[in-house]
């Protein structure tokens, strides 16, 4: 059994409450950010009148931009500070979110693709400065269920998000459905494009408004600089000795595949669910609604399991109870490919309880006893989350073959984050048989 009685915001007789919250709302923003965008591959595309394919290049600009700002950030945290690095991470983020007003006027679809990509830059730099610094607040024996605590507010913002999506977006835009908006003249197209553009901008317009006030707060509190006592950049000889380490290295892979599996769970329910309500002979956008209601119920059912999670990981290794969900997650992503009704919803949605404890346990597993190599590991681990740009239009593309082996190809296509699990499931048990905390 594991020492309970560690405080977890202390260390050597400093309270890190305040920078703690601080921070922790910085989880809330980027989980607004996620998960307001995941149904927009589905709105681009009606928008648009484009494949699941094409909109699924939303999740690849979204999650590009986690890899490829990932260790530009970390060389920045290492010569300056987390805070430096949260500072430029919100600045980014709230230039991305305002850059879709000048992308609607363009009226065309790849803009919005770049600002998307600005604004998850800005993110990298968020995650790659919070989460280590979330780790550096108190001792490393309470590491990781510091870090559940924290991530336990991402999926607050992610609900957030969700709901802006279906209420404020989804639900205004035109009720025209795909095969409608194909039959419309060019001058109808633009006319309709352009009034589902104006609903769509105004909730980033607004979310930009308020990254910048979250700015002014953070840069004129006074945040602890532990974990900022070296800043000299050795890149290659630093990215050597991490990836030496089996437990790291290991770790990059098995998030990979974990944050691929959610992206994928949590875009592709509204096609999953689209099309088995259509089947049952609802209208498409009255189905979409309905598929996004699901998706919002799977995210409170992650936001209880993570802080149920959080308090088990007071008794229990956290490699072991990673397996446990991972094996779990295996078994309900069966039923997603195999029922062909409401069973198989029901199971997409029981992922998600499965899925909550893994992003913050694989990042604070992997980065075990890592010292000030922290800032640079937790750049290889956020570079990980191209798992999120990687796969999706993966399994866009088997949605769009629409009927495969006799079974709908929205249902196979699904086979993808069970393989995922079954990663997860080797790593989850390896670092229980390492002892790994």
């Amino acid at each position: 059994m594991k020492d309970t009685d560690q405080p977890i915001l202390h260390k050597d007789g400093v309270s890190y409450i305040l920078p703690f919250i601080l921070v922790t709302c910085c989880f809330a923003l980027w989980g607004f950010a996620n998960d307001i965008t995941n149904p927009m591959v589905k709105a681009f595309s009606k928008i648009f009148r484009m494949s699941v394919t094409d909109g699924a290049l939303v999740q690849v600009a979204f999650y590009g931009g986690y890899f490829a700002m990932a260790f530009p950030a970390a060389m920045f945290i290492r010569k300056y500070s987390y805070k430096a690095g949260i500072l430029l991470g919100l600045s980014l983020y709230a230039v991305g979110a305002l850059l879709f007003f000048p992308a609607k006027m363009t009226g065309s679809y790849y803009p919005f693709l770049l600002a998307y990509f600005i604004l998850t830059c800005g993110l990298s730099f968020l995650e790659t400065s919070s989460n280590p610094y979330i780790l550096s607040m108190g001792t490393e024996a309470t590491a990781t269920r510091r870090l559940n605590l924290a991530q336990s507010f991402n999926p607050m913002g992610s609900l957030l998000g969700m709901y802006v999506a279906m209420n404020f977006i989804q639900a205004k835009l035109n009720p025209m459905d795909t095969a409608e908006r194909a039959q419309l003249t060019p001058t109808e197209f633009a006319a309709v494009r352009d009034f589902d553009l104006s609903v769509l901008i105004a909730p980033y317009l607004t979310i930009g408004i308020v990254i910048f006030i979250m700015l002014l707060v953070i840069r004129f509190t006074k945040m602890p600089k532990n974990g900022d006592q070296s800043h000299s950049i050795n890149l290659g000889p630093t990215l050597k000795r991490i990836f030496s380490i089996p437990h790291y290295r290991e770790g990059v892979v098995a998030q990979f595949f974990y944050v691929g599996a959610q992206i994928m769970c949590w875009t592709f329910i509204i096609q999953y669910g689209t099309h088995l309500f259509m089947s049952q002979g609802m209208e498409e956008k009255a189905a979409e609604v309905l598929s996004q209601e699901y998706n919002i119920i799977a995210m409170i059912i992650f936001c209880i399991s993570r802080f149920v999670c959080t308090f088990i990981l007071r008794y229990l290794n956290p490699g072991k109870l990673l397996a446990i969900l991972a094996v779990a997650g295996c078994f309900f992503t069966a039923g997603v490919i195999f029922f062909q009704n409401i069973w198989g919803m029901y199971c997409l949605v029981a992922v998600s309880a499965c899925m909550s404890l893994m992003f913050p346990t694989i990042y604070g597993i992997a980065l075990t006893g890592l010292g000030d190599d922290a800032k640079f590991g937790a750049a290889g681990l956020i570079m990980a989350i191209l798992g999120g740009s990687v796969l999706p239009p993966l399994q866009a593309s088997i949605i769009d073959m629409h009927t495969l082996w006799n079974m709908p190809a929205v249902n196979l296509s699904f086979i993808l984050p069970f393989i995922c699990f079954v990663v997860i499931v080797i790593y989850g048990h390896r670092s229980y048989r390492r002892g790994q905390y």
